[in-house]
């Protein structure tokens, strides 16, 4: 039976690392002793909020499509890194991330896991995300413009 929600494949690489797999998932084993949990979601819609203590934005302040997004969390870690793959912006100045004033900005990141039957429960989102080397892009031939992106993120509601 290889239902969505029953799909779970073993993969064992020549690295020496197992990974357990669902469709929008990867949990990955190290051999170094230490458990990295590592999630990924194909084709997610993440919405950027800057993030404001006092008075919390209300307003997109871009919103991507991206062909990957993966998140990993080593066992004795506290912080969450992540790589958003090949994007494009919907709306928004993406650009700003990358600009002086955007490095040193902290953001709100949210998506909708759409394996979640249940959209109340579906919601996923990173806090405190910073984007220490901000975001880089190519150009195509058309003038098209395809980003690429890590960070960092303080805390993460991923379930």
């Amino acid at each position: 039976m290889r239902g969505r929600n029953l799909l779970v494949e073993f993969i064992f690489f020549a690295t020496g690392n197992l990974k357990f797999r669902r469709s929008y998932s990867q949990y990955s084993f190290k051999e170094e002793g230490r458990l990295v949990l590592e999630l990924v979601w194909e084709k997610p819609v993440i919405v950027f909020y800057k993030e404001r203590l006092e008075k919390p934005e209300r307003k997109a302040f871009a919103v991507v499509k991206a062909r990957r997004l993966v998140i990993s969390k080593d066992e004795g870690g506290s912080k969450f890194r992540g790589d958003i793959q090949d994007f494009f912006p919907f709306m928004g100045d993406i650009d700003y991330i990358s600009s002086k004033e955007g490095v040193s900005d902290r953001y709100v990141l949210c998506w909708l896991d759409d394996e979640e039957d249940d959209f109340s429960k579906a919601w996923r989102r990173l806090t405190g995300v910073t984007f220490p080397a901000g975001i880089t892009f190519i150009t195509d031939e058309g003038g098209k413009r395809t980003y690429n992106a890590n960070f960092i993120a303080e805390h993460g509601k991923l379930k």
